[in-house]
This record gives C-alpha cells, structure tokens and sequence, in this order.
C-alpha cells in the first residue's frame, strides 16, 4: 500500500499518509470541478505524498481550497502547519477547541514530546508548523463550506475528542469520521467485512457523547464512512450497531478491571485484547495482537482516564 493513492466514487481520493506503517492513517482528498479539499493531514513526511497524489490527479496546490481537520490529535494534524505552508489558497477548518493548537503548536507539541520524548515525536511528527491565525476558519456545529458549489458541512462530534467534528458530504452520501467512527486497518478486514475497533484513547474519551456521536453520523444515511484508520467503510448501519456494542463491552471491562493506576490500566489491555480476539474470526487472530498493539495500549490508557476522571 506504500505511496498508494486509492480512487472512490464522487470524487474521493485516498492517500497513504505513510505515518509509522503503510495503511495506517490516510489523508483523504476531495476533487470537485477542478478544486480540491483536504481531510486531515497525518504527520509533516506525508506532505510529499500528497503533492504526488495531486499532481497525479492533474491539480496544482493553487487548486485546494480547504484543509478539514477532524481533530488536533498529531497523526491527524501533525502536518497541517506543513500543508498550509504548501498550499497557499487554503483555509484550515477545525474546530473551535482545536483552533489555538494549530496557530501555536507548541502545546501540541510538548503533550507528544511527554509521551513519546521529544526526539521521538519529532522523528514521528517532524518539527511543528504554525498556521497564521488569519488563514485558520473555526467551524460551527452545521456549517457548510462550499467546494465549487458541493456542500461539506461540519458536524461537531465529541466523544473521541471534545475537539472533534466529521464532515459531511451531501453529494456522495459520505462522512469523513477521524475517529469518531473508530478504527478499521485493512490487515484485519476479511471477506466478513472490517474489524471496527473504537477509539477510546487519552485524555478526553466519553463513552456516552461518543454513542451519541455515531448515532448522529448513522442518521444522516451514509452509503460509506472514510476513516482515517484506514479509508472506506460501508455496511454502515450494521459496523454502527456493533461499535456501540462494542464501545459498551470495553466500558463495562474496564469498570471490571481490578488494582489502581498502572496496575488497572494494564488489566484493562488485557481484558481488551481478549474481547478483541474473541470477537476475531480464526483468520485474524493471530494479526490483531501485532495490528492492534499501539491502539490496546492507548485504548487501555484512554478507558483508564475516564475511570478517574468521569
């Protein structure tokens, strides 16, 4: 899937961002009489991928309009100042709560340097780039921003991220969910469908807006979902029915979950990582533990936070 550009209908382009592992995060691209819009960037080392991906399709930089950002999570936006700096016709839009990160990511910044160190973020970010605040659009909740004439709309949706919003695109039936939809990695999908795994990590995880939150994309009728981990989904009102489930089984585990701090969070992983794999079909079983290592750990700490803090 390296350096892959993947073609849906309506327009829509996926990009392997090429952040940590081919088919993790996709930059996904919007075409619309000759204008473009950007949804989520991963990490600065993508951006050449996505000039690629635009020249491929016969656009110049001049012909984005947008940068839509989910959320201000780093392998989402870690590279929007990058992209921005690129593409010098472009609007960020992003949500009222993420706003200020963008324009100084030095906050950002710093929360990743905590988690990963500083040498590592940086090897896995690059060098944060700030976005001049007169070029950053904070969206409403139901704004629509038009792209040559089709609508994209905003819709904010906590759960994942109290900075969180989708975008809603009219014409081709489609939401662009980040992560409040959760996560679907291609080395798990079989001919049963996607394993859709919900994304419970740190520090703002609620279960309750996040079920609200996929019960308002399930309204709106898509006939597909673009995830940014990774891309297409369809078979929408069944993977919607099953996250919620799922969202409600790794809830219940963690208020289960015995001991206090680390301890707790560990027993949370591993409760995790069983239901995961009993859920599995036998054809990917032995893939998920692998696939799904950074996302138990995350999950696990995310669950652990809202214990403390709900």
């Amino acid at each position: 899937m390296t350096n892959a550009l993947l073609h849906f209908p309506g327009g829509i382009h996926a990009v392997d961002s090429g952040y940590v592992r081919p088919g993790l995060a996709a930059v996904h691209l919007i075409v619309e009489g000759g204008r473009a819009a950007v949804v989520d960037t991963a990490h600065n080392g993508s951006l050449p991928r996505f000039l690629a991906a635009l020249a491929e399709l016969g656009l110049a930089p001049e012909a984005v309009d947008y940068v839509f950002l989910t959320h201000v999570h780093l392998d989402h936006a870690g590279g929007a100042g990058a992209y921005m700096a690129a593409l010098p016709n472009a609007k960020l839009v992003v949500h009222p709560r993420g706003a200020r990160h963008m324009i100084d990511p030095t906050q950002l910044f710093a929360s990743a340097s905590e988690v990963y160190g500083a040498n590592n973020a940086r090897r896995l970010y690059g060098d944060p780039v700030p976005v001049p605040r007169e070029r950053v659009v904070e969206s409403a909740d139901g704004q629509v921003f038009e792209l040559a004439g089709r609508p994209l709309q905003c819709l904010h949706t906590p759960g994942h991220a109290k900075h969180h919003q989708c975008i809603w695109d009219e014409r081709a039936r489609a939401c662009f969910s980040g992560d409040a939809f959760g996560a679907a990695y291609r080395e798990l999908t079989t001919a049963d469908g996607p394993f859709l795994i919900p994304a419970t990590t740190p520090t703002q995880f609620d279960p309750d807006a996040m079920k609200a939150s996929i019960r308002r994309l399930l309204d709106l009728k898509p006939e597909g979902i673009y995830l940014t981990h990774f891309s297409r989904v369809d078979d929408v009102d069944r993977l919607g029915v099953e996250l919620v489930q799922r969202i409600d089984a790794l809830v219940a585990l963690a208020e289960a979950a015995p001991g206090e701090g680390e301890a707790r969070k560990n027993a949370i992983r591993a409760a995790i990582e069983r239901e995961f794999l009993k859920d599995a079909t036998a054809e990917i079983r032995q893939r998920l533990p692998e696939v799904l290592r950074v996302d138990l750990e995350l999950n696990a700490q995310g669950l652990a936070w809202w214990l403390e803090h709900r």
